[in-house]
């Protein structure tokens, strides 16, 4: 084999190892940069607001919060499922003998809504009710199984039929039928904001 021949051979195999070399390089690189690129995050996200008010998703008995100047305290939740969905309902301490609760739910955004037991509502069912001289139209309707924590009135466990309501203003009407316990509430419903909602959580 002439000299030419073996310095090209030579090169091409030295090529092919730079090739190689740069290629193995530039996937490590790569690799690296993707594990050290943050994870996506929702820029909607009220975490500061959290941290700033309390988040309503702990909400348990004995905290106490400040929404439209009144300040109430939870006697007592319900933890909701239906399928893979989970929401919260907590009764309140009004003093009264109305019965008031705040509902905690994420669908996918977080809404709370401040309910306060009413008589005389009009029978669940159709797809539009009147109450109070105003119009809600059915949203959602459906049967969910809860747990009771600390003083509710209801069984430990069981199940609720409930419908649910909207008018056009967004205020809502529901009704929750808890079977077997005899229990039955007609609420109207007043959606909270969250920055209008401030949480002093009183137990670890």
């Amino acid at each position: 084999m002439n000299t030419d021949v073996l310095l090209t051979l030579l090169c091409v195999a030295l090529i092919a190892v730079i090739a190689v070399i740069a290629y193995r390089y530039i996937k490590q690189r790569r690799e690296a940069e993707q594990r050290e690129r943050p994870t996506p995050t929702d820029p909607f996200a009220n975490s500061d607001t959290h941290a700033l008010r309390g988040d309503p998703r702990k909400l348990k008995a004995g905290d106490i919060f400040d929404t439209h100047g009144e300040t109430l305290t939870v006697r007592g939740s319900l933890r909701l499922t239906e399928g893979g969905y989970q929401w919260s309902e907590h009764l309140i301490d009004t003093g009264t003998g109305v019965k008031r609760w705040l509902s905690v739910e994420e669908d996918p955004d977080l809404e709370l809504v401040l309910w306060t037991e009413v008589r005389g509502a009009p029978t669940p069912g159709p797809n539009q009710v009147t109450y109070d001289g105003k119009t809600y139209r059915l949203e959602e309707t459906g049967r969910a199984d809860y747990t009771s924590e600390a003083t509710t009135g209801l069984t430990p466990t069981g199940v609720v039929q409930y419908h649910d309501y909207r008018a056009g203003d967004d205020s809502r009407l529901s009704f929750e039928d808890f079977g077997a316990t005899g229990k039955y509430e007609a609420a109207i419903g007043l959606v909270i904001q969250h920055h209008e909602i401030t949480i002093y959580p009183q137990t670890p």
